[in-house]
């Protein structure tokens, strides 16, 4: 791909995201949506889809910040759920899809149709994500989904491999094909676990913040290249390294953490936007080798395919959901379910990018030089259940969701929790002063000292006014008015600063100095009102 057609669509998809932002429709479909009426514009270049660009250079830092985002506690307490989705399903709907494959599409050889059914067995992690952080599902479903998008890669690709060996007539037995499925998975787990302690060990002692986001930003291409090179899985790799490095990075310096939550971001709306276009734009490419399978068969096949793809979840997801409940120990252990949790997890299996990327990683040839067959029809086939299921399941989630009516997240318990766990800290943080103040080698000022009593006091008290307080005059919150005058404060600071330097009593190295000091200061206030 040229420069110049790459610069258009990654800056094409970032303005329809941000505008997508403004309106009721998905991004994600917005997006895929635009991608599809552009592919069509007379001049527009052709964007092939690489899976050896994809693949490894594309997936592994949306799910390197997916999984560091996520929470490793919660994924442990939901692991059981998470396990039956990411390896049982994913292996249940290959072969549900390919078998059902092969009995739609007349001369489609089982095993070509079953590297089909591998090909669309795993929700797409990009998706799910977005879908998740839209629609503000309970954290136990969000915590599930986004836990099955990290996994379900690894089991999806092991599963294409051992498939496609067989469809090109390498000798592929179901003893290999669990064998390669163990070593991608122990491999992949293993790799991330060697490597995540000491990259922790290196983030933790760089002394400059450019440089640990430097190596944050190379981590996830670092472990997905590592693991693939030993025929591991870089998926788990990514995804185990991104979990503990998320876990522990509370170690890391502020000035750290502040950049890399941006830098991240800023990568992953990036990536998103342009993951999604891609799949729009991928519809040219797609019809021009269908062939023969043009009209009414081709649009029956791939209505056959899809629903069978959405009824596959079902089918899975209420016996993987309720029957292991039969078991006292589970219901002990577990809340009681209702139905309508099983059918959002159900409803919420949109495919991606990373489906397409492995379609167009099938080989023109088998041994022999012969064709591969259908694979044109493969890659339509996987097409239009991308597509069908991120405008069918995308669009019609949120207004589902709605129409179930999930229990609201309780915002006042939330802001109770966090106040009293604010102050527990302010006290050991009071303590901690009392004790450094008492060491005569820490003597300070008293206006100083008193200073750091009064942000401290002031940290305390800012959670316990967002429960409810609201000014009468203006109807805003007690944290919505602070925040507003700090904000008013400092921008007439920011004010006498530019004035100064433009009448020469400062240059502009001071005031970059000067106002770097009063941009900590506003992210200082926000963050303490939020």
């Amino acid at each position: 791909m040229h420069v110049m057609p790459l610069l258009l669509l990654v800056a094409g998809s970032a303005a329809v995201a941000a505008a997508g932002r403004r309106v009721p429709v998905p991004v994600p479909l917005l997006l895929v949506a635009v991608g599809l009426a552009v592919s069509y514009v007379p001049g527009v270049p052709e964007y092939t889809l690489d899976p050896h660009i994809v693949l490894p250079l594309l997936l592994p830092p949306l799910l390197y910040t997916a999984a560091a985002d996520s929470s490793y506690l919660d994924l442990r307490a939901q692991a059981r759920p998470v396990a039956l989705l990411s390896v049982g399903y994913v292996l249940f709907a290959t072969f549900v899809v390919g078998c059902a494959a092969y009995l739609i599409v007349p001369g489609l050889p089982l095993t070509a149709a079953l590297v089909l059914g591998a090909v669309v067995a795993p929700p797409d992690a990009v998706a799910a994500t977005a879908v998740a952080r839209r629609v503000g599902l309970p954290s136990r479903i969000t915590t599930i989904l986004q836990g099955e998008s990290l996994v379900n890669d690894a089991t999806a690709i092991t599963a294409f491999k051992v498939a496609l060996a067989a469809a090109v007539g390498e000798s592929a037995t179901w003893a290999g094909g669990i064998a390669e499925f163990l070593i991608a998975a122990v491999g992949g787990v293993g790799v991330g676990l060697v490597l995540m302690v000491p990259l922790h060990w290196l983030r933790t002692h760089l002394t400059e913040a450019l440089l640990q986001n430097t190596l944050s930003l190379l981590i996830p291409f670092a472990a997905y290249a590592v693991a693939e090179q030993v025929h591991a899985s870089g998926v788990l790799a990514v995804v185990v390294v991104a979990l503990y490095l998320g876990h522990r990075a509370w170690e890391v310096d502020f000035a750290t953490r502040l950049q890399e939550e941006a830098v991240r971001k800023m990568v992953a709306f990036v990536l998103e936007s342009a993951v999604f276009a891609l799949i729009g734009l991928q519809l040219p490419v797609v019809l021009k080798g269908l062939g023969e399978y043009r009209g009414a068969d081709a649009a029956w096949y791939a209505l056959a395919v899809f629903l069978v793809v959405a009824a596959a979840r079902f089918v899975w997801v209420y016996p993987a959901t309720f029957l292991p409940r039969l078991s006292a120990r589970v219901r002990a252990r577990e809340d009681e379910l209702s139905w309508k949790g099983p059918f959002v997890i159900a409803w919420a299996g949109m495919r991606g990018v990373v489906s397409l990327a492995i379609a167009f990683s099938v080989p023109l040839t088998v041994h022999g030089g012969e064709p591969f067959p259908e694979r044109d029809l493969l890659l339509f086939l996987t097409f239009t259940t991308v597509i069908g299921t991120l405008v069918v399941q995308g669009v019609s989630l949120p207004p589902l969701i709605r129409l179930l009516k999930f229990p609201e997240h309780d915002v006042q318990a939330g802001t109770l929790a966090e106040a009293n766990a604010q102050a527990q800290a302010s006290r050991a943080a009071e303590q901690r002063l009392d004790e450094l103040l008492a060491d005569e080698r820490n003597t300070l000022p008293g206006p100083l000292a008193d200073r750091l009593r009064t942000v401290l006091e002031r940290r305390r008290n800012a959670v316990w006014e967002r429960l409810g307080q609201v000014n009468p005059v203006t109807g805003e919150s007690v944290d919505d008015t602070y925040r507003r005058l700090s904000r008013e404060m400092i921008g007439a600071e920011r004010e006498v600063f530019v004035r100064l330097r433009d009448g020469r009593y400062i240059d502009d190295e001071m005031l970059r100095t000067l106002l770097r000091r009063l941009d900590l200061e506003e992210a200082a206030a926000y963050r303490e009102t939020t």
